[in-house]
């Protein structure tokens, strides 16, 4: 079946009705007619099971209500109906986490709910009477037993999940202090137990806790992941070359050997060979590079490149699984496999702290049975206190605190922090890694060739006929310098080589050198058949060599690399007074590179933009990508420049190391409020409610000193 549209003919877009209510959306590349649309929408309503289905053809998608149908099954019959098609996931556009929202509204609860026990609990205090005591211990049982359940269930999901597996963590003293306060107070009030409750020191817990969570969780912005990012750019279908005509079929089904057709524009679904036809390739993909390359008949090709002018015939050589693209994300996926290990410098606390709370809480219950002759109720209040006043909340609260003010102190100098362990990790680097284009360069072309106004209205007169990068940079510089293009006739574009047209009759060309027969990249071809070379630059970022030079006298060395030319790294290094340059770099070898860095001892600091650049931020000690970066680079990396500034970049390291400082003292202010609030505890003089206080105070104190920090 041929796969072209049959009837993309000049048609009105026609009024569409009523949105439809979808469960499901498809990306439509090819349609750009009434009669597509028309087609689409009649194969995917005789589908059984689907409702409705409406396409938007300004968006190229669409809006299926599909009945619970697998989207495969809804391809399919587009294909087999000449329609290429693919699931379009909103959610790789960016979707809001609900963490944050779900912990203000336990906040909300449990705060709430332990302001209205305290008012019960003031009555009793004051003297209320046995039976109207009983009464208060009853309403306030009812209203903390589901406050808890509901609010504390992060930390007895955490707790579990840790004792399921074994082990210890800092949410299982927590939880345990937790329900024994809330258990007790409960067979207290319903046995009518004279003595008060600690349904206020249970609450005021699961309050002051769930603060600091929700510190921690604002404290950094969720990432998608990088290598989910990359997968989303493989191309799903392609156009096989059959005796009978082009079919559309799934690209993992394509086999070495197999003939596929590629239209302007679309992106590669295979690596192979070009058979036939010539083109200018986006390589970005894979290269970082913004400047398109000349692909012709027996160049190779990737997936994830993008073909920008012919079309070609392509013999596929690796398809699937077995695609650099498709090698690039499984090395990013391993990657960031690995990164989400690290742990922080609270876990690592709380694996001695964890098994030395619940020690001490049942010494202090064994103890005061001892003591008071098997005073259960007695020693069960010590042993509360002693857990309560203990529970790591001001430990919890020591690096989100710290992390919370320096993330936004970083915001204002225009960093946006991702990651969790990011600044922990950044404090650490001693070197830093750069991409070239992009990330040190704008990845805007420059005209540097001073040509005559003569030469330049030529060359922007045969400029005008083409969107080429460099043809738009000729463009620039003769605006610039307010010369117009020469008015030319037949301007022609050969894809792969460059723009031609007549001039009195005789040809003029620009484009590529060997195609004139010049020396150089691009060369301008006059109408008497002489010929002046053209070199183009990209604009430096501009303050990136303040930037080096920053990072320079801190004592960081900085390399380069680059998937771009020797001579134009070479420039850039010299120019930035970087002495570690390397030109050419493939995508893997830019991320063995960091890798043999990494095993040498060193902690790199990565910088880059590209998809080429995913493996190596991901693997690296820590990253930063530029606010232009690509999605996929933007999700690897654990900061991101809000501005085309790259000042921030040594701004963040000094931070993180004040940050790295602030988290160590946090941490010694926790250890230091219990060596001496334990004897405390252990010696009967805090109540649980007392304990809950000075527990809540210690908090408050680590947030103070991070508080410090802020400028």
């Amino acid at each position: 079946m041929n796969a072209a549209c049959p009837a993309c003919v000049a048609l009105p877009e026609p009024a569409r009705g009523g949105r439809v209510a979808a469960d499901l959306v498809l990306h439509l590349p090819d349609i750009h007619c009434a009669a597509c649309i028309a087609g689409v929408e009649e194969t995917l309503n005789a589908l059984p099971g689907v409702r409705e289905a409406r396409v938007n053809l300004t968006l190229k998608r669409a809006f299926v209500s599909s009945g619970g149908i697998d989207a495969d099954v809804m391809i399919d019959a587009l294909a087999r109906a000449g329609h290429r098609a693919q699931r379009f996931d909103p959610a790789l556009l960016g979707g809001q986490d609900s963490s944050d929202r779900d912990l203000l509204l336990r906040i909300g609860v449990s705060g709430f709910a332990m302001m209205n026990v305290m008012l019960l609990s003031v009555a009793v205090w004051s003297g209320a009477a046995a039976t109207t005591a009983h009464l208060f211990h009853l309403i306030a049982a009812m209203i903390a037993v589901p406050a808890v359940a509901y609010s504390g269930r992060p930390f007895f999901a955490s707790a579990l999940g840790a004792l399921s597996a074994r082990r210890l963590n800092m949410d299982v003293p927590i939880s345990l202090a937790i329900v024994l306060a809330l258990g007790v107070s409960v067979a207290g009030a319903f046995l009518g137990h004279d003595r008060a409750g600690w349904f206020d020191a249970a609450l005021a817990l699961t309050f002051f806790l769930l603060i600091g969570r929700y510190l921690d969780h604002r404290g950094r912005t969720s990432a998608r992941s990088a290598a989910a990012e990359l997968a989303a750019l493989e191309a799903p279908q392609a156009l096989r070359v059959e005796e009978g005509g082009d079919v559309i079929v799934r690209a993992a089904d394509l086999l070495p050997g197999d003939i596929i057709r590629v239209r302007p524009g679309d992106r590669l679904p295979v690596d192979g060979i070009i058979l036939e036809g010539a083109t200018d390739l986006d390589r970005s993909a894979l290269t970082g590079e913004s400047q398109p390359e000349a692909a012709s008949a027996g160049d190779t090709v990737a997936a994830g490149e993008v073909t920008l002018t012919g079309p070609l015939l392509i013999r596929t050589i690796r398809a699937g699984a077995d695609t650099s693209l498709r090698r690039l994300a499984e090395l990013v996926a391993a990657a960031e496999t690995q990164k989400s290990r690290y742990a922080g410098l609270a876990d690592r606390a709380a694996k001695i702290y964890a098994p030395v709370v619940h020690i001490l809480g049942a010494a202090a219950f064994v103890l005061w049975m001892y003591l008071t002759a098997g005073d259960g109720w007695r020693s069960l209040d010590v042993a509360i206190s002693v857990l309560v006043i203990t529970c790591p909340c001001a430990l919890g609260l020591a690096v989100p605190a710290v992390s919370t003010v320096t993330t936004s102190r970083l915001f204002r100098k225009g960093l946006l922090v991702k990651s969790s362990t990011a600044l922990e990790r950044l404090a650490e680097v001693d070197m830093v890694v750069f991409d070239k284009t992009g990330t040190l360069t704008t990845g805007r072309m420059r005209l540097e060739t001073e040509l005559g106004d003569t030469d330049l209205a030529l060359a922007a007169g045969l400029a005008t006929g083409s969107a080429h990068p460099v043809s738009r940079a000729i463009c620039d510089a003769a605006a610039a310098r307010g010369i117009a293009p020469l008015e030319l006739s037949d301007i022609r574009e050969i894809p792969g080589k460059g723009v031609c047209a007549n001039q009195g009759g005789r040809e003029i060309r620009l484009g590529r050198a060997d195609w004139i027969g010049a020396t150089g990249a691009t060369a301008l071809q006059r109408a008497d058949g002489s010929h002046v070379a053209i070199t183009l630059g990209e604009d430096l970022r501009s303050d990136a060599e303040d930037m080096v030079a920053r990072l320079r006298a801190a004592g960081l060395p900085v390399v380069l690399l680059s998937g771009d030319a020797p001579e134009a790294v070479a420039r850039l290094a010299e120019t930035l007074g970087i002495e570690d340059a390397h030109a050419r770099m493939s995508p893997e070898e830019k991320a063995r590179w960091i890798e043999e860095a990494t095993a040498r001892g060193a902690r790199p600091l990565m910088v880059g933009d590209g998809l080429n650049d995913t493996g190596s931020l991901a693997l690296a000690h820590a990253s930063i990508a530029p606010s232009s970066a690509l999605d996929a680079a933007r999700n690897a990396a654990d900061l991101v420049l809000l501005s085309d500034k790259l000042g921030p970049v040594a701004d963040a390291i000094a931070a993180a190391r004040q940050a790295k400082t602030r988290m160590k003292e946090n941490i010694g202010l926790a250890v230091l409020y219990n060596l001496v609030s334990i004897p405390i505890a252990f010696a009967g003089l805090a109540t649980p409610f007392i304990a809950a206080i000075a527990m809540s105070t210690s908090s408050v104190t680590v947030s103070l000193n991070a508080a410090r920090g802020r400028e």
